[in-house]
């Protein structure tokens, strides 16, 4: 308990810090006042990694006294486990983003497509190396107290305005899923062709009811970890995705023949050859492919990587936390996403090149919107998107509570009223979106880089003390230069986007 810790190790910690609560239970400040005497006092309070290697990694976040008093993060922390943790920050990468990079490699070609899945992979590594190097040095486990601690309350609520907007536009888009791909399993199902209008066919009252009978109730969890074992089954039926659009590669042929007309019995020429024995045009994959929708490309991988909001509560809950630890959980994670999202991506579009639709799914219902295999392929997408939304939710509560109630300790029902009121925000987004590829295209041009590059980079460059690390030192410039890359991704994406649009051949302005 804080009131039994030695005076000296509360007394300099910084007032702001010490009134936020975490959202979980306990406060932060019972780390912050350990590790933070440092800034503000006038001690010497920064510690080099040379230095913070010499000592256990959980030093730095308990007190020097940690054998008579052991202060928490939450009431929760050191409870989840290594695999556990995997699967929750596997789970938050994972969603929706997945069903695009077929149509991202369509309109980059195979190798370009590689290049950038592969740089923004290897920057989001880094990126969280940063957040988690900044909370060992002020022993702070929330991103928007890393913002607070950078640049007082203006750092923190731009931390947390763009946390709350890229977990909302990522819910939206899970949601987005459930509104167009539920109705189809259900006319699948029942084998309708054209629906009469049924009420239970209609994707506005899916949305709502999964999101109230099935999200709600996993959202109200107090902590992340015990999400794990939904995040676990929810990558599992990711894995059974992927499988399944390997499979169909094999299976289909090139050009596939559209069910409109393959079910009026029209024969049409289902090989890749021509009639001249040369290789059809249309099923030769391309290596390298510019065009006006390349602009969608980034933003969607940059969306696709986001995890950064979920990095530090997953390392607040880790059983035995360690910087080396965590970083693993987030390397091994983004590492297995990756090898999912080329396999997805590559073999999506060897089976549709060209063709290939902003949502996958939707261009095997031009096959066969019947066929067993894709039905059970869209429950299991259905699926995981449904059980990713509560671990992408808990960020956004805990960013609203920090910037509308930083002096409050935890409270059921406030933590309820927010769940409640972002899945009945969230509802309303989903009803009213154009479609998908708008809400990657937007979100991920403006807060997935700011999360991803920007704020990292811009804080650790800040926070750390020029005695420690000059301006010119190696990492300050790295974390510069990472800073740059991020405002170019942001001014290119928004620019393209933008012209996108006002040509007048956005597809992102159309619906599906």
């Amino acid at each position: 308990m804080s009131e039994d810790k030695p005076a000296d190790t509360v007394e300099t910690a910084p007032s702001e810090v010490n009134a936020i609560p975490n959202g979980k239970g306990h406060e932060e400040e019972s780390a912050a006042s350990v590790k933070t005497p440092s800034a503000e006092a006038g001690e010497n309070p920064h510690r080099t990694e040379n230095a913070e290697a010499n000592l256990p990694e959980s030093q730095e976040f308990l007190s020097a006294m940690e054998d008579k008093k052991t202060p928490r993060f939450t009431d929760f922390e050191g409870k989840t486990s290594f695999g556990m943790s995997v699967f929750n920050l596997g789970n938050a990468i994972m969603g929706s983003g997945i069903l695009g990079l077929a149509y991202a490699m369509a309109n980059t070609g195979v190798v370009l497509f590689l290049v950038l899945l592969t740089v923004v992979a290897v920057l989001s590594s880094y990126s969280i190396h940063l957040l988690l190097k900044l909370s060992g040095i002020v022993g702070i486990r929330a991103y928007e107290q890393l913002g607070y601690r950078a640049f007082g309350t203006p750092g923190k609520m731009a931390a947390g305005i763009a946390i709350t907007l890229q977990n909302i536009g990522a819910m939206s888009s899970y949601l987005y899923i459930v509104k167009y791909e539920f109705p189809l399993v259900i006319q699948a199902f029942l084998m309708v062709d054209v629906p009469a209008g049924e009420w239970y066919m209609n994707g506005n009252y899916l949305v709502i009811m999964v999101s109230f009978a099935v999200i709600l109730p996993l959202a109200l969890m107090k902590q992340l970890g015990y999400l794990g074992y939904t995040s676990g089954f929810s990558l599992s039926c990711m894995v059974f995705f992927l499988i399944s659009v390997i499979y169909k590669k094999f299976n289909t042929p090139c050009p596939f023949v559209d069910f409109s007309f393959n079910s009026t019995g029209i024969a049409l020429n289902v090989s890749a050859m021509d009639l001249g024995g040369e290789p059809d045009p249309a099923c030769i994959p391309k290596m390298a492919n510019i065009n006006s929708q390349t602009a969608y490309t980034i933003p969607i991988l940059a969306f696709a990587f986001v995890c950064h909001p979920e990095v530090l509560p997953i390392y607040t809950e880790l059983r035995n936390p360690t910087k080396k630890k965590m970083q693993h959980v987030a390397n091994i994670s983004i590492a297995v996403m990756y090898g999912m999202y080329f396999l997805a991506a590559l073999f999506g579009y060897l089976t549709f090149y060209g063709e290939v639709e902003p949502e996958l799914l939707h261009t095997y219902s031009r096959i066969d919107p019947y066929d067993t295999l894709i039905v059970c392929v869209r429950v299991a997408v259905l699926t995981a998107v449904t059980l990713t939304v509560p671990i992408v939710l808990f960020p956004v509560r805990r960013a609203i509570q920090q910037m509308m109630f930083p002096n409050k300790t935890f409270n059921w029902p406030r933590h309820i009223a927010i769940a409640f009121f972002l899945l009945t925000l969230i509802n309303l987004l989903v009803i009213f979106a154009p479609n998908i590829l708008g809400i990657f295209g937007v979100i991920g041009a403006t807060s997935a880089p700011c999360l991803i590059f920007i704020f990292p980079a811009v804080f650790y460059i800040r926070i750390v003390p020029e005695e420690e690390e000059p301006m010119r030192s190696f990492p300050k410039v790295m974390a510069a230069c990472f800073a740059g890359i991020g405002i170019l991704f942001m001014i290119m994406s928004v620019s393209f986007i933008i012209i996108d649009w006002t040509s007048g051949n956005s597809q992102a302005s159309s619906g599906q």
